[in-house]
């Protein structure tokens, strides 16, 4: 019962079916509880009956098969035998008639046979046969948490007539029952023909199972489908559902790498550079567009899965003139983690509202881009296809990691104002176009050394992305012949593996690699978190001006410890170094400089990628420009961080 003064009584009652008894209650995969009232009488109990199928199965195979197969005949069925129990044991005083019990069958699990599955992807679709189905999948809608009449009871309105009183007409919400065919005006007694009228103060309300839900998750869900909306491919389940997660365990990852980590393991740098320089084969030739590749790799391991909240997010703008390339790997990686999301320029990246047309009309809260991509990524395209107001949201949520929905009660037939805050658990990508029309118009130049025209786009939206990466292909760092030449043979052969690295390490053994690295659980070492909390303050004090202040908020030293940690998740520690904060102050230090302009901890656009990497011998000269980087930093934070002292190793 729905009730400030509701208790539930679980008792031990033993029901007859077929030719032995079941205990319920004591039965460990059989359960009752009572719902009843110690102060009132109501007209309607709520038995709800937890039941494993697999032991009911055993134990009576016919029964099994209308639970399983005809849930509404097997409601009957105990709603017959907890009526003549109850009334028996005489548990319940204000019980009369049999339809005073209404029941709830919960199962906790189907057999695993595909026709137990409910997939949207088949065709036909069979939700006609009221029975139960599994159904796993992501939920991508939700309507505001809504009262509906569970069971109502009903009187003659004729006073001669002896059904005016009594518990003779008890209408009770079943499996896909919409509020109109529980409460109704136009109902007649069957006695005299004459109209019933609803007893208000027995009816009994139960709320939704929606606050059990959260946008964004993945379920597994027991029900009985009622309708399916194959435009959305949406499906509603009877709301008494058993729901449960089903987190994807990492497997390890593949030999190859395993090799490839053993042989670079007295340098903290050169793995995750053979990685950058390998990765996305099929889209770049090797060597190209290294510093992209790193960040996304980076901010492909600060994922998460789905039973964790995603805390350190890595959002990456990209500045380029290759739009379609850039593209072509973004849409590339985003699809190595379980929550890829590509944002359709047609549909909404945040929630949306409309009017819920199935159940009891109210409001339904669609879900958009930012909300599936949860503990992932969402992938926005060119900034400059979104409207204003959109990027101006886009960069509320940026910089609060949340959305706020406002519901306007007179529009969606409430009395007040309701709004709902959904967390937004996901890391952003989008890039620029360099070269377009408006871009050409508006360029501006720029007085800062290292500072790029912004001007397209808002720039306390530029200011809220982490990362800002410039890709420019006519820099020696993206040779433009190797990749015409790697674009000419894959149009010729798409599905041809061009180069050995893609032979040796394949997507699946990325996806691995990934999935092993973001699961990762990593901590500080002294020395890191001093030079990173070293490199924010110094930072913080150079970029600080009497008229704006300091350029750096408090979410930048949050983008340095996801860079740092990103880092050393990549190269499979769950320690990060001075090694990796390095690596994080040298990206962000970039980022900063094409914000800025550049400072006294000058870096230069190619810092992290200096030499292109054909073989060992480039890998050692980029080791030794590193360790240069590194005491270079480590004066910067002496001389511009004064109380931040860096110690060594033996220290």
């Amino acid at each position: 019962m729905i009730a400030s003064s509701t208790m539930v009584c679980s008792v031990k009652v033993t029901v007859y079916f077929r030719n032995f008894k079941i205990p319920m209650c004591s039965y460990p995969h059989f359960y009752v509880c009572i719902f009843t009232d110690s102060k009132q009488s109501y007209a309607v109990y709520r038995f709800s009956i937890l039941i494993n199928p697999s032991d009911i199965v055993e134990l009576d195979a016919e029964l099994g098969n209308y639970i399983l197969h005809q849930p509404l005949k097997a409601a009957h069925v105990f709603q017959s035998v907890c009526f003549v129990a109850v009334k028996t044991l005489s548990l319940i005083g204000q019980l009369q008639t049999e339809t005073q019990i209404n029941i709830v069958l919960k199962l906790t699990h189907l057999p695993p046979l595909r026709s137990y599955s409910l997939d949207l992807c088949e065709f036909p679709l069979d939700y006609a046969s009221q029975r139960f189905y599994m159904m796993q999948g992501i939920v991508i809608a939700m309507t505001t948490v809504t009262k509906y009449t569970q069971g109502a009871r009903f009187l003659c309105s004729d006073e001669a007539c002896p059904l005016s009183k009594g518990f003779e007409y008890i209408r009770v919400h079943v499996p896909g029952a919409t509020e109109s065919a529980t409460v109704r005006n136009d109902f007649l007694c069957n006695l005299c023909s004459s109209s019933l009228q609803e007893d208000r103060k027995f009816r009994v309300l139960g709320d939704e199972s929606v606050s059990k839900m959260n946008i964004g998750n993945e379920y597994k869900i027991i029900g009985i489908p009622t309708c399916v909306r194959t435009s959305q491919t949406a499906v509603c389940i009877e709301a008494n559902s058993i729901i449960s997660y089903n987190p994807e365990v990492p497997s390890g990852i593949s030999d190859n790498f395993r090799y490839l980590l053993s042989l670079t393991s007295s340098s903290c740098w050169k793995f995750t550079a053979i990685l950058a320089n390998i990765f996305a084969s099929q889209i770049v030739p090797p060597g190209t567009y290294n510093l992209l590749k790193l960040c996304l790799l980076m901010s492909l391991v600060q994922t998460s899965d789905r039973n964790k909240e995603l805390k350190d997010c890595l959002d990456i703008l990209i500045m380029t003139s290759d739009t379609l390339l850039v593209d072509r790997l973004l849409n590339f990686s985003i699809k190595l983690v379980p929550r890829g999301i590509r944002h359709p320029v047609s549909t909404e990246i945040f929630p949306t509202l409309s009017r819920n047309k199935y159940g009891t009309g109210a409001v339904s809260i669609q879900a958009g881009s930012a909300l599936l991509a949860k503990g992932g990524i969402c992938f926005i395209g060119d900034l400059a296809s979104h409207k204003k107001d959109k990027l101006e949201q886009l960069q509320s949520v940026v910089e609060s990691r949340s959305i706020t929905v406002y519901i306007p009660g007179k529009k969606f037939g409430d009395d007040i104002n309701q709004q709902m805050t959904f967390p937004v658990q996901c890391s952003f990508w989008s890039f620029v176009d360099m070269d377009s029309s408006s871009r050409r118009n508006m360029q501006k130049t720029n007085t800062l050394i290292g500072r790029m025209d912004c001007s397209l786009i808002p720039a306390n939206l530029v200011e809220a992305f982490g990362l800002l990466i410039n890709c420019n292909e006519s820099s020696s760092s993206y040779p433009l012949i190797s990749t015409v030449q790697h674009t000419l043979k894959k149009a010729i052969d798409p599905e041809e593996l061009l180069y050995v690295a893609s032979k040796k390490f394949t997507t699946e053994d990325f996806e691995k690699l990934l999935a092993f690295a973001k699961n990762l659980n990593v901590e500080f070492s002294l020395e890191a978190e001093r030079m990173i909390h070293g490199y924010y303050l110094a930072s913080r004090r150079i970029r600080t001006d009497s008229i704006s202040g300091s350029k750096l908020s408090a979410s930048a030293l949050k983008y340095l410890v996801s860079l740092a940690e990103a880092h050393a998740r990549l190269n499979l520690r769950n320690k990060v170094l001075k090694e990796d904060v390095l690596i994080a102050a040298l990206l962000f230090e970039t980022s900063l400089t094409l914000k800025y302009g550049a400072t006294v901890f000058c870096v230069a656009p190619n810092a992290v990628f200096p030499f292109e990497l054909y073989n060992e011998e480039y890998l050692e000269q980029r080791d030794i420009y590193l360790n240069q980087c590194q005491q270079q930093l480590q004066q910067f934070i002496a001389t511009y961080g004064p109380g931040t002292a860096i110690f060594t190793s033996d220290e």
